[in-house]
């Protein structure tokens, strides 16, 4: 249920300034947030979104050693090429103060090396450090021999080795990019210096202080039970996984100069900052606090400086604000288990606690834990994962270059990495451009602008005058039950369904359009019959699903939706329209005299293939990551000859072949194609589209809730207009009979056929 006026913190992945983003960023941790907070904010929430840049840690420092410069050059450069490109695709991050005032928030995208957050994580090492959750340990610590007889100590990144979970040989110090394990740099295996492999390396002892992770076992253990309705299953899972593995102290120093300095006094302290993961997830606390010291005083606020507290505070009757916490997986964690365990102790520490007396969650006048944190699985490049130290990517800014954003922004939603990795190609972004964007949206817009420039223009319109509404009810009530389909998919922050679901709604402008026939009747001569009141009735109303599209495309593709909006004459920026407006069936039917343009251009891919060296960094190794498919064991011997008219296929390829049960949900006549259906399965995760040629041979009504057999992992492919993805098993007799293959009974929707 739609709840408006709630106070909803946006909290997004703080990125390294070591490098550009590149696409598996945007689609993981920067786009989804933003879809977020611009649909939080048409229903009217009070939004502050909230990230930056993470400037310190070893990934800068080794970046700057392997270029030969200033840890702040490189911090310096990205920071500011990774703001403008966020900016370019849109995302809101500025203006800093929502257009309806202060009181509703904003978004400030900061830089952990601001002075203010350095003061404020010193603040609250000390205030944890004085409640007793710290612990002084003596640690190894790989340290690299230099030939002069100096050294330095070798943070996790700077050394590299083989992962102790899984054995990939080229893990990092503190993570593993192939199984995403976390360890001590000590656990590695066939240990060597990153900067200088042939160095000699050995093990000495430094002092370090660990946050008391263990006392918070408890606590961790029953906000995760509450959450468990919430959370996406591999949030779930990760989250348990730590806690079910027992919580050890982590350290929150290190032996590196590039940093928050430690706030201790004594030369035992020299050359030992704050660990970045320490500091890091504070960044949304102290972002907050520097957005409202920043905008909020001088835009007289009421609450001044302290009206960060709205969005992060339990009030006086327990009402939380909604935490929202937009990261990849790798990082899930940190923001289910660590930030919350910073967050307690800190609430701990501020009532004056120490580790005498158990932490517990938080209640009123407390910081408060997250609502949700819907992290997203990985996206892909040609099978293996986009790494930035891999240089295997699609860079943002080159990408934004060549490229309508909008575009980036559509191919990215529609195939978000929910629940699933899912792969970028430049064959499928074309497919999904051309045949589904321009075909159905784009396509369906052109028409009703095109068609309204050749009727007669009143004061008011070429429309007005046409609109009958008697005409028109069936069609309100089909966008009404679609506009509650997006708003129910984007509340539970499932971004592609919510598009889906938008895009139905321009589908089926399309098959009204279609089936009216309104060309027929644009000359005043043809105007004059029943039949032509009715479809020049149904082409007024297709402005008005234009309008509808423009906001609910907002979200998604904001600068497209602006376009439109301006279009049908409508004044304003379409991002500050209320989201119930895409319904308002009486609104003035506005126009704009200028011919419209096309929203989106046609792609050429063998344009785009020519440049895509260009695009796309790596050596050849790396671009060529394949999909690994389900199989089984190999077959035992191969027949000599097959059965006459049969050609065997190897078991091997049989395997390949995913089949599932899928609940039909939905059934829609195809706007495109007249012996099409259009069928939304539910298959167990986040639903697809099938498009399937058996309307002489079952109604919709028979359709609907059926448990069909499907083919899961069949590539995706427009069909007039509409991606199916997958296809439905059925039987033909050869007669002129043809049926379904159903599953006798209930069983879960995705379950695997053997």
């Amino acid at each position: 249920m739609v709840q408006d006026n709630q106070h909803v913190l946006i909290c997004v992945a703080w990125p390294y300034a070591n490098g550009p983003l590149h696409l598996g960023h945007v689609a993981g941790c920067y786009l989804p947030p933003d879809i977020q907070a611009r649909f939080e904010r048409a229903i009217g929430n009070k939004v502050l979104m909230v990230s930056g840049s993470d400037e310190h840690g070893t990934p800068i420092t080794v970046t700057a050693e392997q270029e030969g410069v200033n840890p702040q050059d490189i911090v310096d450069k990205f920071h500011q090429i990774n703001i403008d490109a966020l900016l370019k695709l849109g995302c809101s991050w500025q203006p800093n103060i929502d257009s309806r005032g202060v009181e509703f928030g904003g978004a400030l995208f900061n830089r952990t090396s601001d002075e203010k957050h350095k003061q404020l994580v010193q603040d609250n090492f000390l205030k944890l450090l004085n409640a007793g959750f710290f612990e002084r340990k003596t640690t190894q610590q790989y340290y690299e021999l230099s030939s002069s007889g100096a050294g330095r100590f070798l943070p996790d990144r700077y050394v590299e080795g083989t992962c102790p979970n899984c054995g990939y040989e080229d893990a990092r110090g503190d993570q593993c990019d192939d199984c995403g394990a976390t360890y001590e740099a000590i656990e590695l295996k066939n240990p060597r210096s990153k900067m200088n492999p042939e160095s000699t390396i050995e093990v000495k002892d430094t002092d370090h202080f660990f946050y008391r992770l263990d006392l918070f076992q408890n606590a961790l253990e029953q906000h995760a039970l509450s959450q468990e309705k919430i959370w996406k299953p591999n949030v779930r899972a990760m989250t348990k996984q730590w806690l079910d593995m027992g919580l050890r102290p982590r350290a929150v120093t290190r032996d590196l100069t590039w940093g928050i300095p430690l706030p201790m006094k004594g030369d035992e302290w020299l050359g030992k900052c704050v660990y970045v993961w320490f500091e890091a997830v504070q960044g949304y606390s102290t972002c907050a606090q520097i957005w409202s010291s920043q905008q909020t005083v001088a835009s007289n606020h009421p609450m001044g400086a302290n009206a960060w507290e709205a969005w992060w505070k339990v009030d006086k009757d327990g009402k939380k604000p909604r935490h929202l916490y937009f990261l990849g997986k790798d990082n899930i964690p940190f923001h289910t288990v660590i930030w919350p365990a910073l967050i307690m102790g800190l609430n701990h520490a501020n009532a004056g606690l120490d580790t005498s007396t158990p932490v517990s969650l938080p209640g009123p006048g407390d910081l408060a834990l997250e609502h949700n944190v819907p992290a997203m699985e990985y996206l892909m490049l040609a099978g293996g994962q986009f790494s930035k130290s891999r240089k295997h990517a699609v860079w943002l800014p080159s990408f934004l270059e060549r490229f309508d954003p909008d575009t980036l922004r559509y191919y990215l939603s529609i195939n978000m990495p929910e629940n699933h990795d899912t792969d970028f190609n430049w064959p499928d972004f074309v497919e999904k451009i051309n045949s589904e964007l321009i075909a159905a949206y784009g396509n369906f817009v052109h028409r009703i602008l095109t068609l309204g420039s050749r009727l007669p223009n009143s004061s008011n319109g070429p429309f007005e005058q046409l609109e009958i509404n008697e005409y028109n009810l069936e069609h309100k009530a089909k966008l009404e039950h679609i506009h509650g389909e997006i708003t129910s998919s984007l509340t539970k922050h499932r971004f592609k369904e919510a598009l889906r679901f938008a895009m139905k709604a321009a589908q089926y402008g399309n098959q009204i359009i279609q089936a009216a026939a309104p060309w027929k009747y644009l000359s005043p001569e043809n105007q004059q019959s029943g039949e032509s009141k009715a479809s020049l009735a149904t082409l007024a109303f297709g402005w008005r699903i234009c309008r509808y599209l423009s906001i609910v495309m907002q979200p998604f593709m904001p600068f497209s939706s602006q376009k439109l909006w301006n279009n049908l004459g409508q004044e304003g920026n379409v991002s500050e329209v209320g989201w119930g407006e895409a319904i308002d069936w009486e609104c003035p039917m506005t126009w704009n005299e200028h011919k419209a343009e096309p929203l989106f251009k046609r792609l050429d891919l063998s344009e785009i293939l020519e440049h895509e060296e260009s695009l796309v960094s790596g050596n050849n190794e790396d671009q060529n990551h394949s999909h690994s498919v389900k199989g089984g064991k190999k077959g035992g011997k191969k027949m000599s000859k097959a059965v006459e008219g049969v050609k065997y296929l190897e078991f091997d390829d049989f395997m390949k072949v995913e089949l599932k049960v899928g609940k039909i949900t939905n059934v829609e006549d195809h706007p495109n194609a007249d012996k099409l259906y259009v069928i939304h399965l539910d298959d167990g995760s986040e639903g697809r589209t099938i498009c399937a040629g058996i309307k002489e041979y079952y109604s919709i009504e028979q359709l609907t809730g059926m448990n069909v057999v499907f083919v899961a992992n069949l590539k995706p492919r427009p069909l007039r207009g509409v991606t199916s993805e997958g296809m439905m098993l059925a039987a033909d007799d050869g007669n002129g009979l043809v049926k379904l293959v159903t599953i006798d009974g209930d069983i879960s929707a995705g379950s695997t056929v053997r």
